[in-house]
């Protein structure tokens, strides 16, 4: 599946972004939307601005967490942000410790040159967009 248009505002915020920020970023957009057209369960995403930024929810059906898409005042990297009160950051952690950076329980940071890694960037968003499917296959066992 390839990605929706952009939307007037948040196209704008992808504008905002130094232009390498959001040429990258762009790119993980893509990726989000044919992640969660992989998963049958995910649903149509939402795409609205949180906090000024690109964010990808699973409104649809509640499988997921927001994914947000941004900049961190000290680092010059792609943001991808999620729900700090989850434990999808150190899951991601744990899976792929030389593959990005991390910023506490938050953000993963994606380089803006270089090669998009893009199966390993696909997985954890795979985990952000299934997060509650997995959390209440848990609860049920």
């Amino acid at each position: 599946m390839t990605a929706p248009p952009l939307q007037r505002d948040v196209n704008r915020a992808f504008g905002a972004l130094p232009a390498p920020i959001g040429k990258r970023l762009l790119q993980v957009r893509d990726l989000i939307f044919a992640t969660a057209a992989a998963h049958d369960n995910v649903g149509r995403l939402t795409e609205t601005l949180k906090w000024g930024e690109p964010a990808y929810l699973t409104d649809e059906t509640g499988s997921g967490s927001t994914i947000r898409l941004g900049r961190l005042k000290d680092s010059e990297h792609a943001a991808v942000l999620f729900n700090c009160k989850t434990t999808l950051v150190d899951t991601f952690r744990e899976r792929f410790p030389d593959q990005f950076e991390y910023r506490q329980t938050r953000a993963l940071l994606v380089p803006v040159t270089g090669r998009l890694p893009k199966q390993e960037l696909s997985i954890c968003l795979s985990l952000a967009l299934t997060y509650h499917l997995d959390r209440r296959g848990k609860k049920a066992r």
